[in-house]
């Protein structure tokens, strides 16, 4: 029985043509008419092992090239406009505009309202309207806006321009993620989405440089640095979405960048990693049910809590904290750059390591620990070197744990829609803790060096991040066990194929050691 499970967990009946393709005329093409089952006509055939690996290695190049540069600037340029408000901070922001403590924070605060709300559903409208066309309207848009931020004049229009830029980019970074879900196989996935994730890091490290630069203008055109900031930062973010509209691609089957024998390329190496995103799969309820029932979606949830909560805390008051050691505005910057550098480093070196050892729960783990023997630092240090220090581990423990987990959840997810669902959810209850972060340092808690923040982030830390790690790097151990003895063999017993591939990742029966559920 095992055996036969594990068979045709990659069949299906065929697919009609999908109502854009009726609407725009256009036949499906030969791997497109294929059977679940059955593989794309392979372009390769007659040629050796060793011929074959060459094709693919210089195929997979090509996508690396065509794909990850260019979405990498995308979310640096996100994370820079999301953050900036940080570096705007010490530069004058709260002086010129007025505002009270309180005012900052709630500014920082309804970003993250709308940018979470919105997350779980911008998926489905990525893989609607397609990446080529999605993406790059919510950039021009939020680079707008974050253009207009350097016009406002009071509390009031600060926070309107926070709101419509969370809602802007909403869309980008679960999108990205799960976009690069559907390129690559599961053993490939990591590696890619840490390179991605290491642009917030090279953001932080590059926007107090830039800040720094930028400030230098303060007076020019009668426009204080902050303002500056803003209104630069935007003009860059529309003209990088505007060149996007001929830079992203739309997913595999229409990717207009790779020829017939490519696509087929592609599609098969999907296929052979039983992956649905190599199919056509027109949305249905069920796959938002298949998420929202699923125990994996709201433990990861837990998990990507505890890293995103800690990263946004860090990275909207890291200048702050560093300032508060004594400090100049300017030196401050230029100070939160090597921790993010740092920190940039160890998020490639982990999401390769997670890719070959499939241990993303003991690299989650292992780098937790180091961001939560950081803030310990940051607690009890009486001196400016040693919290300096602290912010190092911090960072390390911090970044590498968001594009892991990521990874972690999106391998142990099957389905299109069920997995653009889940890194929705995952991501957008992630990024709802921002809310807090935004309100844990807070001006009244400097004269006590910003205990109440630190412990907010070490709790976040070792309470979601490193025990949610545990609790599903065992249930997963325990799952696989079950696999392996047959115990889930009756979720497939006398099931029609199209039954099968509807149950996602509960099809696979059988624990497979080279890329699925032994991600531990």
């Amino acid at each position: 029985m095992k055996t036969t499970a594990q068979h045709i967990s990659d069949s299906d009946s065929g697919r009609s043509p999908s109502d854009d393709e009726k609407r725009l005329g256009v036949e499906p093409g030969p791997f497109e008419t294929a059977r679940r089952h059955e593989l794309p006509p392979d372009p390769d055939a007659g040629l050796s092992v060793e011929e074959k690996a060459k094709i693919d290695r210089k195929l997979l190049w090509r996508l690396d090239l065509k794909l990850i540069p260019w979405l990498c600037l995308l979310y640096l340029l996100s994370f820079l406009d999301r953050t900036n408000i940080g570096n705007a901070k010490i530069e004058g922001l709260t002086t010129t505009l007025k505002l009270t403590p309180g005012q900052y924070n709630a500014c920082l605060s309804i970003f993250f309202v709308s940018y979470s709300c919105f997350e779980p559903v911008t998926n489905i409208m990525l893989k609607r309207f397609r990446p080529r066309i999605f993406l790059p309207v919510i950039m021009v848009l939020w680079g707008i806006v974050m253009t207009l931020m350097g016009v406002t004049k009071n509390f009031s229009g600060l926070a309107a321009a926070r709101w419509f830029l969370g809602l802007a980019e909403a869309g980008l970074f679960p999108g990205i993620n799960y976009y690069l879900s559907c390129w690559y196989k599961r053993s490939e996935f990591g590696i890619r989405a840490a390179i991605f994730f290491s642009a917030a890091a090279v953001s932080g490290s590059f926007g107090g440089l830039l800040a720094a630069a930028i400030a230098q203008m303060d007076g020019v055109g009668g426009a204080r640095g902050w303002q500056w900031i803003f209104i630069l930062e935007g003009i860059a973010t529309v003209l990088i979405g505007v060149a996007s509209f001929w830079m992203v691609y739309d997913f595999p089957d229409e990717a207009t960048f790779l020829s017939d024998a490519d696509r087929q390329r592609v599609i098969r190496r999907l296929k052979a990693d039983q992956q649905s995103s190599a199919e056509h799969e027109e949305f249905k309820m069920s796959y938002f049910w298949a998420s929202v029932k699923d125990w994996k979606t709201w433990n990861s949830a837990i998990i990507y809590m505890g890293a995103d909560g800690a990263l946004y805390a860090f990275s909207l008051f890291l200048p702050t904290i560093i300032n508060e050691l004594g400090y100049t505005s300017t030196k401050a910057q230029l100070l939160s750059v090597p921790p993010y550098a740092a920190a940039c480093i160890l998020t490639v070196i982990i999401g390769y390591v997670a890719d070959r050892t499939k241990q993303r729960g003991l690299c989650n783990i292992g780098v937790a620990i180091i961001g939560a023997i950081g803030f310990s630092m940051l607690l009890s240090a009486s001196s400016p070197g040693v919290s300096y220090a602290g912010t190092f581990l911090g960072a390390l423990g911090i970044y590498p744990c968001i594009a892991n987990t990521i990874s972690w959840a999106s391998n142990n997810t099957e389905g299109v829609y069920k997995r653009g669902v889940t890194l929705g959810f995952v991501i957008g209850w992630g990024n709802l803790n921002g809310v807090v972060s935004s309100n844990i340092y807070r001006s009244s808690d400097k004269k006590t060096h910003y205990k109440i923040g630190h412990g907010v982030v070490l709790s976040y830390l070792v309470l979601f991040l490193l025990i949610g790690s545990i609790v599903q790097h065992l249930a997963l151990r325990r799952e696989n066990a079950k696999r392996r003895s047959g115990v889930r063999d009756v979720w497939i017993e006398g099931k029609s194929e199209e039954e099968i591939e509807l149950l996602g990742d509960k099809r696979f029966v059988l624990p497979m050691s080279d890329h699925f559920w032994m991600t531990y």
